[in-house]
């Protein structure tokens, strides 16, 4: 388990806790994998019913950490790459799962809730998908999920322009079911898992099986893995993340596509 990723059971719920707070929680290599293996464990595990996330500080996730990102553009990322293990965990999770997100929820941030049954969220939450700006495109199957949840033109924008959308239009739009003040929200979000937790476990499985296709889930996030890590190696993505080192707006109308 990663340093950054705390992990408790207790009363059938596995709560997995980000605790990078100094860096708003951007995620690491090593965090995926531990968010992986605990979504694994999970899945034959009988101790536990439900799965929660949440984070510690003033945002749930900045999302991929960038120094990351950039080590991948340029290729001096070595090692396994543990995403690919936690998206498909994610879209392969038979167990209620549960977020609970506060400030910003950024890329993957967003995304992951897709993947997640039940959403609270803190009124300050802001949700972002910013793919674009970084010249790359989505993933965890969001390209799918995200439009059939909230409509083309709403996910487009998300996508593309990199808007965000606050807390109250998250749940207009579905993307959350409740938004409670900042103070309340791991008390709800505790209540909510306790409330599932004591229901039928085969018939939670079941119904959650028959909402979603995990193999459409998992094909989709392998077709945009391999255009993602595409990009990476591109002009554009270079541009991308050399300004943001240097503080400066891209500049990308003199790169081909």
């Amino acid at each position: 388990m990663s340093q950054h990723v705390k992990s408790e059971v207790d009363a059938g719920i596995l709560t997995l806790t980000l605790t990078r707070q100094e860096k708003k929680n951007s995620l690491t290599n090593d965090m995926y994998g531990a968010l992986a293996d605990a979504l694994e464990q999970a899945e034959t595990d009988p101790a536990i019913r439900v799965v929660l996330f949440q984070a510690e500080g003033d945002s749930f996730t900045a999302g991929n950490d960038i120094g990351e990102f950039a080590a991948q553009a340029t290729g001096a990322f070595k090692g396994e790459l543990q995403v690919i293990r936690f998206l498909h965990a994610l879209a392969r999770a038979t167990r209620p799962l549960v977020a609970a997100v506060q400030g910003r929820a950024v890329g993957v941030g967003t995304t992951m809730l897709l993947h997640c049954d039940l959403v609270l969220l803190a009124e300050d939450a802001l949700l972002s998908t910013p793919f674009v700006n970084l010249a790359l495109v989505p993933e965890a199957a969001s390209s799918l999920l995200l439009p059939a949840r909230i409509g083309h033109v709403r996910a487009y924008a998300m996508f593309a322009l990199g808007e965000t959308i606050d807390a109250g239009s998250a749940v207009a739009w579905g993307l959350a079911n409740h938004a409670v003040p900042a103070n309340a929200l791991r008390a709800k979000a505790r209540q909510t898992a306790e409330q599932l937790a004591r229901q039928p476990l085969g018939a939670l499985v079941t119904t959650k099986q028959l909402m979603r296709d995990a193999a459409t889930l998992s094909a989709r996030i392998d077709e945009e893995s391999a255009h993602f890590h595409e990009r990476l190696r591109t002009a554009e993505a270079r541009e991308a993340f050399t300004a943001f080192a240097e503080r400066r707006p891209p500049v990308f109308s003199k790169l081909a596509g």
